[in-house]
């Protein structure tokens, strides 16, 4: 069954994906392009709309990415997000100039007449912004329907044409009623059916997997988290025993991870799984570094050569399978050139180093986490899996600030389990997207027993999202706080302070590095 598809165009944006993400919360299926893919290609594709992202471009620079112009001669609707309503006017003989106040952060929208993209809303919304750059002079045979304290266009329409410009961003949640918007135009505009379900994309990844691979072996590197399990389990639904999956130890894993792994997966998902001890290798590598990008590199080449390593005594697999996700990949890459700008590296994102002969399988590489999540529902994994908090690929390695010492470590798997535990005891675990510890590089003044210590600090992150692309600060009762607090400095030796993190994301990550 070919799904009707809304094709975004990424112009570079760091939003791409949540946009994409979005219209796949109303059940439509979405796809995302290179800014430059041709309106042949898209008509091909069953694509019923088209949204351009926004960029960090300017549509004033030179060699600022361009889409295909024949695509406003299709006859398929198109909106324009930020950059994307900009380049709308550009392109079709609006005038373009720089803002003379930069608007960036909440504003205040006001709807002039709603049509069918602002059906439903009230008046006024509060609408999230990030541009340098506006609207002067509409192209011909626009209006504008929507404005904001410095734009006068903030909102476009060509109803007869059926394109559509807004300069805010309705994927984020921090715009009221930007998924009312989405849907006004998925629905009432582009007249999708909502036809797409976790099911039928289960379905299809199996069908695909099983095409892809044949006869064939392939090997997967097991973490424990969600992403890997599904993708093992995904795998192994498709073609059972050809699978093989390695768990790497390499020495910055959480409390009794190791044995907590193996005894899942082989007890509950009768897999074929090997264990590689590596601790050792990875902490020797690591002595010294403190640069948060050279830790990644070294991990994720080090974890490559302990892959090689395994694949001696397990013998020979064609594919490599990796649990990669969309946000790990925006947030890595620019997709196909675009001019997205690089947050920080994966280990798995990027491709394969030549010497590795394997082909790359990445049957989630076009998934949020919570669609990886859903798709483990759907898979019938357990709920301890499926709702497992993220845990990022160089494991505590980049949740240890600074060089990484054993000491170190040990000291912030103890106190990441006693934050463990309470958020499981206050029925906090599974509502909240991600908490855990962070070890700090630093050593405070303390006093324990009448006597002056001078040690180290825990930071506590605990984050509410949706997605990973952003992110807010959970208010934690400060009971709970004061519970994860005195137990840390009570129960793990070399810690005499606890600071909670009340950073959103932006601007801050998630992880600290």
């Amino acid at each position: 069954m070919k799904h009707q598809t809304i094709a975004v165009l990424d112009f570079g944006s760091q939003y791409t994906q949540v946009i994409a993400r979005r219209i796949r919360e109303c059940s439509v299926y979405s796809k995302i392009y290179p800014f430059k893919t041709s309106a042949k290609e898209l008509k091909k594709d069953n694509v019923v709309g088209i949204i351009f992202s926004g960029g960090p471009e300017s549509v004033l620079s030179k060699g600022s990415p361009r889409p295909d112009k024949r695509i406003f001669d299709l006859g398929i609707p198109v909106l324009g997000i930020c950059y994307g309503v900009q380049l709308i006017a550009h392109l079709l003989g609006g005038k373009v100039e720089k803002s003379t106040h930069r608007e960036y952060g909440h504003g205040v929208l006001k709807i002039r007449r709603k049509g069918n993209l602002f059906k439903g809303l009230p008046n006024k919304l509060r609408v999230w912004n990030s541009h340098g750059d506006r609207l002067s002079k509409l192209p011909k045979g626009f209006s504008a329907v929507a404005s904001t304290e410095n734009s006068g266009f903030a909102g476009i329409a060509d109803e007869r044409r059926r394109i559509f410009g807004i300069q805010f961003h309705p994927e984020v949640d921090h715009t009221e009623g930007g998924l009312n918007i989405l849907e006004n135009y998925l629905g009432k505009i582009c007249g999708c059916k909502g036809d797409w379900s976790m099911a039928s994309l289960a379905e299809e990844s199996i069908a695909s997997i099983k095409e892809t691979v044949g006869s064939d072996r392939v090997l997967l590197g097991l973490s424990g988290g969600v992403d890997s399990s599904v993708a093992a389990a995904l795998i192994h639904k498709a073609i059972g025993r050809q699978l093989t999956c390695v768990f790497v130890d390499n020495g910055l894993l959480r409390l009794n991870e190791r044995e907590l792994v193996g005894d899942l997966y082989r007890r509950h998902f009768k897999m074929d799984v090997r264990v590689a001890r590596a601790g050792g290798k990875f902490l020797k590598r690591l002595k010294g570094v403190s640069d948060p990008e050279r830790k990644r590199k070294i991990i994720g080449n080090t974890f490559v050569e302990v892959f090689q390593e395994s694949l001696k005594k397990i013998g020979y697999a064609k594919f490599l399978a990796q649990g990669t996700l969309y946000p790990d990949v925006i947030e890595s890459v620019s997709i196909d050139g675009n001019p997205a700008a690089t947050i920080k590296s994966h280990h798995n994102v990027g491709g394969l180093p030549k010497k590795m002969k394997f082909k790359l399988l990445e049957p989630l590489r076009q998934l949020f986490k919570d669609e990886v999540r859903a798709l483990g529902a759907e898979l019938g994994l357990p709920k301890e899996v499926v709702w497992r908090q993220p845990f990022p690929g160089p494991g505590l390695g980049v949740r240890v600030m600074g060089s990484v010492t054993k000491s170190k470590l040990d000291i912030l798997r103890k106190a990441d389990a006693i934050l463990h535990d309470e958020m499981m005891q206050s029925d906090l675990y599974y509502k909240v997207w991600q908490s855990f510890c962070v070890f700090l590089p630093i050593r405070t003044v303390g006093v324990m027993g009448d006597e002056r210590t001078y040690e180290n600090v825990v930071a506590v992150r605990i984050v509410e999202s949706k997605d990973a692309m952003t992110a807010d600060w959970v208010r934690v009762p400060y009971d709970i706080l004061q519970r994860v607090s005195n137990r840390i400095i009570n129960e793990v030796s070399g810690i005499n302070r606890v600071v909670y993190d009340i950073s959103s994301k932006p601007p801050g990550t998630i992880e600290w590095e």
